[in-house]
């Protein structure tokens, strides 16, 4: 899954991402796991990638796709536990796109309204660290939703190549049940056609299943899943 993760580094960058050996390290204090994680295939080097992670002032934290159960198992031999599993979700753009946008149901925009950086802010997962981590991408759009006549709900897409990822999706509690989550999706997708993607992408959280099932109803496919190995502390 190595061409989704140059997709996830690409639209959800870190501030640095180095080489040390045959890891890739990641480097964004308070940001989250995406962008403070290592990747990388070689169970021999995982003390270089510990005191790698330990020089920058990190604890160890490994990304595990599919097809790494040698990586994997031999973290887990270490002490390492799972965290944080999430779901990547795909969506043919043309899928979510055959009519425009009902008026004034979402739009995008970029830098983003200080409406939408509230919302990110009332909703507690996306603070300056990580809105810091959008203003890096190459390409960035912010979603606005609105229902009711009133902002309901953001997110954030920037696009690799001819796939967008959507990410940073938060709606209001006040304002959940009314398809706001399904018009930041489908806006999102409109401003991924007009860049030429044919793509569109998510991750979610494995433990949160209104929103899995939310993004299934919509027509988008789980295709694969990764999870990180970090100890406990």
């Amino acid at each position: 899954m190595t061409d989704w993760q140059a997709t996830i580094d690409a639209c959800w960058p870190a501030e640095r991402m180095v080489r040390v050996g045959p890891w890739t390290h990641r480097i964004t204090p308070g940001a989250g796991g995406r962008v403070n994680a290592m990747s990388g295939d070689d169970v021999a080097a995982i003390p270089l990638a510990e005191a790698t992670a330990r020089a920058a002032s990190q604890g160890p934290s490994f990304l595990i796709w599919p097809g790494q159960e040698a990586l994997d198992a031999a973290l887990a031999e270490r002490g390492y536990a799972i965290a944080d599993a999430v779901n990547l979700w795909a969506v043919d753009v043309a899928a979510l796109t055959p009519a425009p946008m009902p008026y004034a149901t979402a739009f995008t925009i970029w830098p983003p309204l200080r409406i939408m950086r509230d919302i990110w802010a009332e909703g507690g997962h996306v603070g300056p660290a990580r809105q810091a981590v959008m203003a890096r991408a190459a390409d960035p759009g912010g979603v606005l939703a609105r229902v009711d006549d009133r902002a309901a709900g953001v997110g954030f897409v920037a696009a690799h190549g001819d796939r967008a990822m959507l990410s940073a999706v938060e709606v209001l509690a006040r304002h959940r049940r009314k398809g706001v989550a399904g018009n930041v999706l489908r806006a999102a997708a409109h401003w991924a056609k007009a860049r030429g993607c044919h793509q569109l992408a998510l991750v979610a959280a494995r433990d949160n299943l209104p929103a899995n099932a939310a993004y299934a109803s919509h027509g988008m496919q789980c295709i694969a899943g990764y999870h990180y190995r970090r100890l406990p502390e």
